[in-house]
């Protein structure tokens, strides 16, 4: 394909991703194949001679989209919400049009350079403290990692790594290994300190952990992955209260922020505790501008050494949106999930299980965990919409997320229409098989 084709089909397929969006809400939001459907439709091995682009074209209808799960369909309210906006999509294609794999300064100096700024944008939205921003001369700042879990681990390997060095200069006579064997990380159930949990949205009290966690030196890293991006509107940034005495911070705009995955943003007190656990000099990585004291090297800041122009996304959404569209964005999920809270609280047959703070409801049917199950799994099989459960203490839960950027209040009345009529219908079946029994 040369740049002439290129051009041609490139349009043709920025067509076809805004159909397929513009019209998604026509598509069975939850995919009808089973295990192992895709091998029997494509040939064993790669062609020997090249193919048409009309050919590869036609089978993403008859391939590819029979077994996609349309996560941003109105009619998707599993998991958490997967950020999707048509100025991060054109972000991406310039990602990849550049091409660069930004491991450090010297590798594509505006590919690090607008990350730095990007994370101080958007630290200053969700009103961090001074010293997470990098800001011209601090000590802290903001990477893009790929996922939360992945700022989770490389938080726990910089901790790691600091706690052996200061035992270390305490009592010389340890080895690492003795150190390492003492090691203890504290954590509840749902891991580390979290804001936002991901089965019901609960958030710990950082207010009462924080202050523990300093006096008795124990690193501190918050877990903001879904909820971190409300702490941009005024009225939840209460929530974010007590994030001072973190070391480390995280959040995830590929969530809730309109900016495609993969863009976790992770913020530092101190960006030399992750260089510390990180930093690898071979000599074809070394560049002239390092002894400047000047440069980030993000490669030390994460497990892979390459990386993609990921800041691209945020600096397109963030001035395509501004804070308002984004503010309103949110503002607009959560007034959604109030409105099925709602629409549950009005039916005696159900219950809510957890408050609801942001855009989750977990619910259920009063009654067994057997009950809900079958609940669930009708609601499933009818595949008009799609939830996924969770387990809050010994009781199966349904969450209902609202997820889609283009979701409104009529898709909202279907899904609570649907779930009842579903559940007036299983009553009436389980009644009956009860009776008998």
């Amino acid at each position: 394909m040369d740049a002439a084709e290129f051009r041609k089909r490139g349009k043709e397929m920025v067509d076809y991703v805004a159909d397929y969006l513009e019209k998604i809400d026509k598509r069975q939001v939850f995919p009808d194949v089973e295990p192992g459907y895709l091998r029997p439709l494509i040939p064993d091995c790669a062609p020997q001679d090249p193919e048409s682009f009309e050919d590869v074209f036609k089978d993403i209808e008859k391939i590819i989209m029979p077994g996609v799960t349309h996560w941003h369909s109105p009619y998707f309210f599993a998991y958490f919400p997967a950020a999707s906006s048509f100025p991060a999509l054109l972000a991406d294609m310039l990602c990849g049009g550049i091409g660069c794999v930004g491991f450090s300064w010297a590798a594509s100096p505006a590919c690090t350079e607008l990350e730095t700024v990007m994370l101080d944008w958007l630290g200053k939205m969700i009103n961090l403290p001074e010293e997470f921003l990098a800001g011209k001369h601090s000590q802290g700042g903001g990477v893009i990692q790929g996922s939360a879990s992945e700022a989770t681990l490389i938080s726990l390997l910089a901790a790691r790594t600091k706690t052996i060095r200061r035992v270390q200069s305490e009592k010389p006579e340890l080895t690492e290994a003795d150190i390492m064997g003492r090691l203890v990380a504290y954590a509840s159930d749902q891991f580390c300190a979290t804001l936002g949990t991901t089965p019901c949205c609960s958030f710990d009290k950082l207010l009462e952990l924080g202050p523990i966690c300093n006096k008795e030196n124990i690193w501190m890293h918050i877990d903001a992955a879904y909820a971190g991006s409300a702490f941009i509107c005024p009225e939840f940034r209460h929530l974010l209260n007590g994030v001072e005495f973190a070391d480390s911070f995280n959040f995830n705009p590929h969530k809730w922020l309109l900016v495609n995955f993969d863009c976790s943003a992770m913020w530092v007190k101190k960006r030399s505790d992750l260089t510390g656990a990180f930093k690898l000099e071979p000599l074809y990585l070394q560049h002239h501008h390092q002894e400047s004291g000047l440069v980030t090297d993000y490669r030390h800041w994460q497990i892979p050494l390459g990386r993609r122009f990921r800041s691209l996304k945020l600096w397109f959404v963030l001035r395509m949106y501004g804070v308002t569209g984004l503010q309103e964005h949110i503002r607009k999920h959560v007034r959604l999930s109030h409105q099925f809270e709602h629409l549950v609280l009005q039916d005696e047959r159900f219950e809510t299980c957890a408050e609801v703070v942001l855009g989750l409801v977990c619910f259920r049917l009063k009654g067994s965990n057997e009950l809900n199950k079958a609940l669930l799994k009708s609601i499933t099989e009818a595949k008009k919409i799609h939830l996924v459960p969770c387990h809050l203490r010994e009781k199966f839960v349904l969450r209902f997320a609202i997820c889609s950027r283009t979701v409104e209040s009529t898709h909202i009345k279907f899904a609570w229409q649907h779930i009842s009529q579903l559940a007036t219908d299983l009553l009436k079946t389980w009644e009956q098989k009860h009776h008998q029994q």
